[in-house]
């Protein structure tokens, strides 16, 4: 009997949890969806844009000289300190200077010696042409005096000439720097014999200031700049060179902040590679460029007035390629491929692919998905996100 009750009693409960279960449910729960998630969406930005080629190139001195003793001797002093920037003129090394001093001594001693004896063929001459006037001498003995003459006169001029030599080697003796620029650390020392067998160098000087950057072209490339400089009636010439602006930057830089201008291009094509060979020299007053650095370089090629731009992290990238996404009929978001350009500061410019009064998806990517519907909040792209065109280049 008291399992029977037992088991009565765990049914009764079972019931009441049951009923208890269908009284919750009676008020049945009904779904409802997220609302549309918002974004901010803007029409591109339309104002001008300086088009630029984006190349690689390599810095490189404008002058590099090595340093050398012209003229045998010790070398007696070193005049500058490794590393130091100088000036055109200023004195590097000097060599012992007695012997060639001496030299010059002896030239110009020679040279009285000569101009001595031409005085006296002078006088001999001059007294021979008189008596010939008063017909007491004879033709032969005015010949014999003024061919000593002509000799006494090309003696002045060797001996002239010497004295210039000895002058010139003991000017060798002052090895002084021949334009402005920082030496490299000496690579001989004082005491030691230079120019024995012929010229000794001494050290290196390299002019940083201004620098030239060397870059290649693409076939390509020239042929659009010529097009955009016949447009404004010039050409590819040394000429116009320097007229065509060329920016570079190094890779910790932001942008291209140092300038400069075109200053060659080669005449021809390289075949084996396609491309033409261009330089341009760049200031460097700060010296904060040295030879031999990886820049970038750009060149501005040609100008749009009305160019299309969109926030650059408001363009996405799938297999297809790249895109931005709409907003399309009822807040419906559409993906849109398109073709981009340079960028432009925070902004990018597109080519093609959308139009001035598309409203684009500028921020909530993350939650705007192709064909769903969202809830748009609109915004205007402000002319000062952009850079335009922050180095005042000018199209060529």
């Amino acid at each position: 009997m008291r399992g029977r009750s037992y088991l009565r009693l765990q049914f009764i409960g079972i019931l009441a949890v049951v009923a208890g279960l269908s009284a919750c449910d009676s008020g049945s729960n009904v779904y409802v969806p997220p609302p549309p998630p918002k974004v901010n969406v803007a029409q591109p930005l339309q104002q001008p844009v300086v088009e630029y080629f984006e190349l690689t190139g390599n810095t490189d001195a404008i002058n590099a000289v090595d340093i050398e003793a012209r003229v045998q001797g010790f070398l007696e002093t070193i005049d500058y300190k490794d590393g130091t920037a100088v000036k055109k003129g200023d004195k590097l090394f000097s060599i012992q200077r007695d012997t060639y001093k001496a030299q010059v001594d002896q030239a110009q001693a020679q040279l009285a010696s000569q101009q001595a004896s031409q005085v006296g063929a002078k006088q001999e001459y001059d007294r021979q042409v008189n008596l010939m006037k008063q017909e007491v001498t004879t033709q032969t003995a005015v010949d014999s005096a003024k061919a000593t003459l002509d000799e006494a006169n090309a003696s002045i001029l060797n001996a002239q000439a010497s004295l210039d030599l000895a002058n010139i080697n003991l000017g060798y003796t002052e090895v002084v720097a021949p334009f402005d620029g920082t030496v490299t650390d000496h690579l001989v020392d004082v005491g030691a014999l230079v120019g024995v067998s012929g010229p000794t160098k001494l050290a290196t000087i390299v002019q940083t200031d201004p620098l030239y950057v060397y870059f290649n072209v693409s076939e390509a490339q020239v042929l659009m700049i010529k097009q955009s400089l016949a447009k404004a009636g010039r050409k590819l010439t040394q000429v116009d060179l320097p007229t065509i602006p060329v920016e570079i930057g190094l890779g910790d830089e932001e942008g291209y902040p140092h300038k400069g201008h075109l200053d060659y291009v080669a005449p021809q094509i390289d075949a084996s590679t396609g491309t033409l060979s261009v330089r341009g020299i760049i200031d460097n007053k700060d010296h904060a460029l040295l030879p031999g650095l990886f820049v970038r370089v750009r060149v501005p090629v040609a100008h749009k007035d009305k160019a299309l731009l969109v926030r650059d992290d408001a363009i996405g990238t799938n297999q297809q390629g790249t895109y931005v996404l709409v907003l399309g009929k009822d807040d419906v978001i559409e993906q849109r491929p398109v073709k981009i350009g340079q960028r432009d500061g925070s902004m990018r410019v597109v080519e093609s692919g959308i139009e001035p009064g598309d409203w684009v998806v500028m921020t909530g990517i993350q939650r705007a998905v192709p064909d769903m519907k969202v809830t748009p909040e609109k915004i205007t792209l402000e002319a000062a996100a952009a850079t335009g065109d922050p180095s005042g280049s000018k199209v060529p």
